[in-house]
C-alpha cells in the first residue's frame, strides 16, 4: 500500500512539472466549467429568434454577431459547449468501458474468443470513424443519444485491440501466474490485478480520442445528423455559416475556433500524461 502511495504521489509530482498537461487541465476545467454554467452564463437567448436584429456583426452587445435569425452566436456557442462535450464524453466512456473489458476478456481468455475477438475488431477497424458513425446513425436516428451511442461504436474497437494486447502480455507475469495458482478466480484476477495495470494505458488513450470524438460528433452534426434545431452543436454552427462564409465568416469561424480550442485542450492532457505515465519516469 505504501509502495502504491509512494507511487501515486511521483505521478502527481510529475504532471504538476509537465507544463503541456498542467495547460491542458487547466484548459479542460475551464471548458468544464463554461458547460456546466452555460445557461447562466449566455447573454441572451440562445434559442431566441429576432429576426430584425439578424446578420449584426460581431460588436455593441452582440461580441460575436448574430446569425441570419437573430440569435446570439456567442449564446449559441456557449451552449453548443454543453451539447458537444455531453454527447462526446458520453461516448468516450461508454467505448472505454466497454472496449477496455471486451479487449481484456478477450485477450486473457485467448482460444477460439481471441480469435473471434480480433477478426470482428479487424473488420470494424476498416470503417473510418465516420462512416461507421453514419451506419449507426441511419438505423437509430438523429438525436444526442442516439448520436453519442454511433460515435461509442466507432470507436470501441480501438480501446479493445489496446485492451486486449495489454492483457496478453500481462497474463504471462509472474504476478499474474501466483494468482491463478493460488485459486484466484478469472473475474478477480482480471478485476484486481489487469484492469489496474492497463488503466493509465487506457486513460491516455481515452483522453486522446476523447479530441476525436469532439470532431467526429462536429461532423456529424455538419451533415445534419446531429442534435435535432433549434438546439445549437457547434458541427450545426459552422454548416449553418457556410454558405455566408465570404460575407459573414464570424458565424462559421467562432464555432470552429472552439472546436480547435478543446480538441487542442484534450491533445495536449493526452500527450502529457502519456510522458507522464510512462513507466519510466515514475517508477
Amino acid at each position: 500500500m505504501a509502495e502504491t502511495d509512494q507511487r501515486r504521489n511521483r505521478i502527481v509530482r510529475a504532471i504538476r512539472k509537465n507544463k503541456t498537461t498542467m495547460t491542458g487541465i487547466v484548459l479542460t476545467l475551464l471548458i468544464l466549467l463554461v458547460a456546466l454554467f452555460a445557461p447562466w452564463l449566455t447573454p441572451f437567448d440562445p434559442l431566441e429568434q429576432n429576426i430584425a436584429r439578424g446578420d449584426l456583426a460581431p460588436g455593441g452587445e452582440h461580441l460575436l454577431g448574430t446569425d441570419n435569425f437573430g440569435r446570439d452566436v456567442l449564446s449559441r456557442i456557449v451552449l453548443g459547449t454543453r451539447v458537444s462535450l455531453v454527447i462526446s464524453l458520453s461516448a468516450v466512456g461508454l467505448a472505454m468501458v466497454i472496449g477496455a473489458l471486451w479487449g481484456i476478456v478477450a485477450g486473457y481468455k485467448g482460444g477460439k474468443i481471441d480469435a473471434l475477438t480480433i477478426r470482428f475488431i479487424d473488420m470494424l477497424m476498416t470503417f473510418p470513424t465516420i462512416i461507421l458513425g453514419l451506419m449507426v446513425l441511419a438505423i437509430l436516428g438523429s438525436g444526442m443519444l442516439n448520436l453519442s451511442i454511433a460515435i461509442a461504436v466507432a470507436i470501441t474497437p480501438r480501446f479493445a485491440r489496446i485492451a486486449r494486447g495489454s492483457a496478453i502480455a500481462l497474463k504471462e507475469r509472474d504476478f499474474i501466474q501466483a494468482a491463478r495458482a493460488l485459486g484466484m478466480s478469472d473475474s478477480r484476477v482480471i478485476v484486481f490485478h489487469i484492469v489496474p495495470n492497463i488503466a493509465n494505458e487506457i486513460l491516455v488513450v481515452g483522453t486522446l480520442w476523447s479530441a476525436t470524438a469532439i470532431l467526429q460528433e462536429a461532423n456529424l452534426s455538419f451533415i445534419g445528423l446531429g442534435v435535432r434545431p433549434p438546439m445549437p452543436s457547434w458541427g450545426g454552427m459552422i454548416r449553418d455559416g457556410v454558405n455566408q462564409l465570404l460575407f459573414q465568416p464570424w458565424l462559421s469561424l467562432a464555432p470552429g475556433i472552439a472546436i480547435f480550442i478543446v480538441v487542442l485542450a484534450f491533445n495536449m492532457i493526452g500527450d502529457g500524461l502519456r510522458d507522464v505515465l510512462d513507466p519510466r519516469t515514475v517508477e
